[in-house]
């Protein structure tokens, strides 16, 4: 068995590489799509955006924070406009029953 030694240039050249991906961000794009005697079946447009998190907020893109899934704040803003829709109709129930 043979014991492969990495190069500290390589490491480095590695992260480098990866450190201007994030910074610069790389997009890859594509399309599939199924025809059948000139009917379309099925269209799925993939975009793919990789870069780090501030580059993405500077591109404007943020949408992990309206997502309740990945932000607390989001699930909080849900829960409490599904709260003010509850309480509002208990109060026309309430109304209802008077």
């Amino acid at each position: 068995m043979t014991n492969q030694m990495t190069h500290p240039n390589q490491a480095t050249g590695l992260a480098d590489i990866l450190e201007r991906v994030l910074d610069k961000g790389i997009v890859i794009a594509g399309d599939i799509k199924i025809q059948l005697a000139d009917v379309e079946l099925l269209n799925i447009k993939i975009r793919l955006l990789i870069a780090s998190v501030d580059k993405a907020m500077e591109m404007g893109i943020n949408w992990w924070q309206q997502d309740a899934y990945l932000s607390s704040e989001a699930k909080d803003r849900e829960l409490e406009i599904e709260n003010k829709a509850l309480r509002q109709r208990l109060e026309r129930l309430e109304a209802q029953i008077k």
